[in-house]
C-alpha cells in the first residue's frame, strides 16, 4: 500500500517537461506539452481529412461524418437552434477531453490528471456559459437572471458561479484519478491479464463517458443561461 501511496503522489505531482530559458526560467508542465500534442493531432487530422473528402462519402469518411452529425444533433437537441453558433467550440472541447482521457493507452500521461488542466477547462466552460447568456439575453437580461425565481435568491445564484466550475473540475479530475487508483489496486491483486481488460474500460469507455458528461453539463448550463424568462 505504501507503493500505491507513492504512485498516487507521483500522479498528483505537476511534472515539468522543460524550462524556457527566459525571465529566470519558465517551467513548461508535462500536461501543457500533452495538450500541444493533442492540438497538433486534431489540426493535422482535420487538414488531412478535409483535403481527401469525397462528394459521395465512403469508408473512413462515413465514420467521421457520422460522428460529426451525432455531435451536431446531440448539442442542438439540448441548446436548440440558438446553439448552432456554439457547436465548433463544444465539439472541440469534447474531442480534446476525450482524447486526453484515452492517450494513456499509448503510454502518454493524460493532461486531465493535472488539476490545473481540469480547473482551466471548468473555468473556460463557465465563461462560455455566461458568455452565451449575455449574448442571447443582453447584459440586463443576464443580470436579471440572478434574481430568479425570487430576489432573495441573488446570493445563491452568484455563488453558483463558483459552485458550477468547481463541480465540473472535481468531477472530471476525481474520476480520472479514481480510475488510476482502481487500476493500481487491480495490478496489486491480479498483476497479469485482468489489468488489461480493466485498462480498456477505464482508459477508453470511462474516459469517453467523462468527456461526454462534461460537455453535456456545460451545454445544459448554457441552455439554462440562454433561456428567455
Amino acid at each position: 500500500m505504501g507503493d500505491l501511496a507513492d504512485k498516487l503522489m507521483e500522479e498528483l505531482e505537476c511534472r515539468t517537461s522543460f524550462t524556457i530559458p527566459i525571465f529566470g526560467g519558465i517551467p513548461v508542465p508535462e500536461s501543457c506539452v500533452m495538450t500541444w500534442i493533442i492540438m497538433a493531432v486534431l489540426v493535422i487530422g482535420s487538414i488531412i481529412f478535409t483535403r481527401t473528402m469525397k462528394v459521395v462519402p465512403k469508408g473512413f469518411q462515413c465514420l467521421v461524418e457520422g460522428f460529426i452529425c451525432w455531435m451536431d444533433n446531440f448539442f442542438l437537441e439540448i441548446l436548440g437552434p440558438k446553439g448552432k453558433k456554439y457547436l465548433p467550440v463544444l465539439e472541440t472541447l469534447l474531442l480534446y477531453i476525450g482524447i486526453s482521457n484515452v492517450i494513456g493507452l499509448v503510454g502518454l500521461r493524460p493532461p486531465t490528471k493535472d488539476l490545473g488542466v481540469t480547473a482551466t477547462l471548468a473555468i473556460f466552460a463557465i465563461l462560455l456559459i455566461q458568455f452565451s447568456g449575455i449574448r442571447e439575453k443582453g447584459i440586463k437580461g443576464w443580470m436579471k437572471g440572478f434574481k430568479e425565481p425570487m430576489a432573495f435568491m441573488l446570493p445563491l445564484n452568484i455563488l453558483e458561479l463558483v459552485i458550477k466550475p468547481l463541480s465540473l473540475c472535481m468531477r472530471l479530475f476525481g474520476n480520472v484519478l479514481g480510475a488510476f487508483v482502481i487500476m493500481e489496486l487491480i495490478k496489486l491483486i491480479i498483476p497479469v491479464g485482468l489489468p488489461l481488460v480493466f485498462s480498456f474500460y477505464f482508459d477508453v469507455f470511462d474516459g469517453c463517458i467523462q468527456a461526454y458528461v462534461f460537455v453535456f453539463l456545460t451545454s445544459l448550463f448554457m441552455s439554462e443561461a440562454m433561456e428567455e424568462e
